[in-house]
């Protein structure tokens, strides 16, 4: 019997595991593994500790890191704890000169402490903060899964995409990223598989396409 390769996947920010149920891998090659995030431990918790907590809980030897959106950003952070196979982004950014001007302004000017996360009662306010003014059509959509309402985490989390410090691209990356993504544009990402049409959530619609990119990748 062949060994199987061991795939875990993180969300993006404030998502359940549930974002990936739609990505379909051959069941005698890949043992898929999904995490949840853990909660910060305050809000002045580094990003590499908080990364080596969900380190913490890969069992496997030389993984591959599937991350989508700000997952993408912890599995990057992860892969700087332990060895890993492949690192693979999904809707993401490698480091912090693809993130967009709209978000490096957003840092500049501490908007963001504007955000009411400990006031977040209903998922509208949250969706078009999180995903821009197109999130509103889908909010039934992300109801589903956006699931993680805690405030210290949505700040925390907030926070560290906005100052992600990375400089250099870390080697051994696969980043699939749609061509109609309007939280990172990929016209600031250097290096991706792009999917056409897709946009931020693309891992829920998109998911065929997905899937095939990453397992022909490890093949």
């Amino acid at each position: 019997m062949k060994k199987k390769k061991h795939i875990y996947f993180v969300p993006g920010l404030a998502a359940s595991s549930k974002i990936f149920e739609y990505l379909k891998f051959p069941e005698d090659t890949f043992q898929l593994h999904f995490l949840e995030w853990l909660l910060p431990l305050s809000k002045n918790e580094k990003i590499e500790d908080y990364a080596k907590r969900m380190s913490d809980l890969v069992t496997e030897k030389n993984p591959i890191l599937v991350g989508v959106s700000f997952g993408g950003v912890i599995v990057q952070e992860m892969s700087k704890h332990i060895n890993v196979q492949k690192i693979i982004l999904i809707s993401s950014v490698k480091n912090r000169y693809e993130l967009p001007k709209r978000l490096r302004l957003i840092q500049k000017t501490k908007a963001y402490k504007l955000f009411p996360s400990k006031s977040i009662k209903n998922f509208e306010d949250f969706s078009s903060f999180a995903f821009g003014d197109f999130a509103k059509k889908r909010v039934k959509l992300y109801k589903e899964y956006l699931s993680v309402r805690d405030a210290l985490y949505l700040d925390w989390s907030i926070y560290n995409v906005l100052h992600w410090k990375q400089e250099e691209t870390l080697d051994n990356i696969l980043h699939i990223q749609g061509d109609d993504d309007h939280i990172f544009p990929i016209k600031h990402i250097k290096n991706c598989i792009p999917i056409k049409n897709g946009t931020h959530i693309m891992v829920l619609n998109k998911a065929k396409s997905i899937s095939k990119i990453i397992i022909d990748a490890l093949s």
